[in-house]
């Protein structure tokens, strides 16, 4: 099952904008926009919200009224089903948007957004949101790259759960964690994720997540120094068949 998982690895851990282009410095430098500059100079009404850990952003089933951008901190979707089972659907980082949906006629939230570490999200209306899309040409653009990025990493994330064993799939929940591969930020990455939700994003229990958390350590793909490092070794576990 190495193929569909090396594909899901490629197109959900690196940039789109950088498969055919990494040896091209000036062109993916033009690709890079900064959100927050242009919310800055274009004057968008906003505010700034700061957020605790596991403080809820919003609640499934409430109704959808805003944008938010993530400028700091990292953000985790989940559902919970009507008997009750709650899983983790996605772990958004600084530079994704939440509550989008509502841009696509999403009257109520369909997930629950909780702060996984301390965040702070920029909160767009609706109506301000839309306008700016229709607007800003550069603002639009960049966010229906930032559409499709998450849809493919969505796909990666199915496939990964259909064809992979626990243990692959913590591995790559790691890098994508650590945002292995992105050339702009660097690859050993702080986590302050717990082992429950890595379990629940896994779909695995706690208990496995810990011996392979136990496992990777002892290896040397993951080490703890004031908190979790992901090593580059660890892609070793996702591409072994």
């Amino acid at each position: 099952m190495c193929y569909p998982l090396v594909r899901g690895v490629i197109a959900s851990v690196w940039r789109v904008s950088d498969m055919p282009i990494r040896n091209e410095e000036k062109v993916r430098k033009r690709d890079v926009f900064d959100t927050r500059a242009f919310l800055d100079s274009a004057g968008v009404p906003r505010k700034a919200l700061t957020l605790k850990p596991k403080t809820a952003i919003f609640s499934q089933g409430e109704a959808s009224k805003d944008v938010m951008y993530i400028q700091n901190g990292h953000v985790k979707l989940s559902v919970v089903s009507n008997t009750g089972k709650e899983a983790v659907v996605a772990l958004l980082n600084p530079g994704d948007f939440v509550g989008e949906g509502a841009l696509a006629g999403q009257l109520v939230r369909m997930a629950t957004a909780t702060a996984v570490t301390t965040c702070t999200l920029l909160v767009i209306s609706l109506k301000e949101m839309i306008r700016v899309l229709h607007s800003e040409h550069a603002f639009s653009d960049r966010f229906i790259r930032y559409i499709v990025e998450r849809n493919i990493r969505i796909e990666a994330d199915l496939t990964d759960q259909l064809f992979n064993s626990s243990e692959k799939r913590l591995a790559r929940t790691l890098l994508l964690l650590s945002r292995y591969g992105k050339e702009d930020k660097p690859r050993h990455v702080l986590l302050n994720v717990s082992q429950e939700t890595l379990a629940e994003m896994v779909g695995t229990t706690r208990s496995r997540v810990n011996f392979f958390m136990k496992k990777f350590e002892r290896l040397g793909f993951i080490h703890h120094s004031d908190g979790l490092h992901i090593n580059d070794s660890l892609l070793k576990v996702v591409l072994h068949d």
